[in-house]
């Protein structure tokens, strides 16, 4: 069975249009599960039925606490099932289920895999993602153009198009739950990569994607939460020099963008601040913990 994980954030009329993308199948049966994390959000209801299971949040859990709440429902339902994660503001050109069913039948050492994605003028808008620790770059090159194999390893694949093989797994995997918005694919993929599963990126099918149709809505919140995101990231994945220079780039330019484009400046002090303050937290913590551990 696929499974198709949608998390929803006032975004009933691009979920329509993706649902709606998604061609019948006959030799491959699936069902849609859509996380609603807009609990105030009754449109969505409308699009329950057989097929589709809608999930409601009693809060905004953010994307990754909302998959994990979508991914461990699937999991106790069916754990060899196949999940594939898409974004709301995504859909479907053309997609063959079946090929997607053989392509896990003839690869299934591929644990995590992400798809090509196309913006709607037809640019790749990823096919693939890199990570260098030793300078912290996180970057997006198109992996796949200039090959002609079903699938290439990758360091981390999208959010916005990423496929789950749960039979890989021995217990339901899961987001980190640090993370509310971005970066929590990378740290997913990270996270799997270093326990020796196999993450991978493939042309064999994508999704077309209109790029933040629904976080350019929420400017400030967006880089609030993409500059702690990418800051944890630095913390978990690079060494303290490396950090501390991104850190300061990171504040050089929040300051300059402060003159032409405050709303994005001031998401950006906010994430830091916020990173500040989880910081200090969990200094504290730590410390209480070995204070506790070791008395006078």
């Amino acid at each position: 069975m696929i499974y198709f994980l949608i998390v929803n954030y006032y975004s009933t009329s691009l979920v329509t249009k993706l649902i709606s993308s998604i061609p019948a199948s006959i030799d491959a049966e699936y069902k849609i599960v859509i996380v609603n994390n807009s609990p105030e959000d009754y449109s969505i209801e409308e699009l329950s039925s057989k097929s589709v299971h809608i999930l409601n949040s009693r809060d905004n859990l953010g994307f990754g606490c909302a998959c994990n709440f979508g991914l461990q429902w699937i999991y106790n339902i069916d754990s060899n099932a196949t999940v594939w994660i898409i974004n709301p503001d995504a859909y479907f050109d053309t997609i063959s289920l079946e090929r997607v069913k053989y392509f896990f039948y003839s690869h299934p050492e591929v644990s995590i895999l992400g798809t090509i994605i196309h913006t709607p003028s037809e640019k790749i808008w990823f096919a693939g993602g890199s990570f260098l620790s030793k300078s912290g770059s996180i970057s997006t090159p198109d992996l796949l153009t200039d090959t002609n194999v079903d699938y290439v390893i990758c360091d981390w694949v999208s959010g916005c198009s990423l496929i789950i093989n749960l039979k890989n797994f021995s217990d339901c995997p899961q987001f980190d739950d640090a993370y509310f918005l971005y970066y929590e694919d990378f740290d997913f993929c990270r996270r799997y990569a270093n326990q020796g599963y196999l993450i991978a990126v493939t042309k064999d099918f994508g999704v077309l994607h209109q790029p933040s149709s629904i976080t350019n809505r929420y400017i400030f919140k967006k880089t609030k939460h993409s500059t702690y995101s990418y800051l944890l990231t630095l913390e978990k994945y690079t060494n303290n020099l490396i950090f501390i220079i991104r850190l300061l780039r990171l504040l050089i330019n929040a300051l300059v963008l402060t003159f032409f484009r405050p709303k994005v400046a001031y998401g950006k002090f906010a994430g830091l601040l916020m990173y500040g303050r989880q910081a200090i937290k969990k200094n504290k913590t730590i410390h209480g913990a070995d204070e506790s551990s070791n008395p006078v």
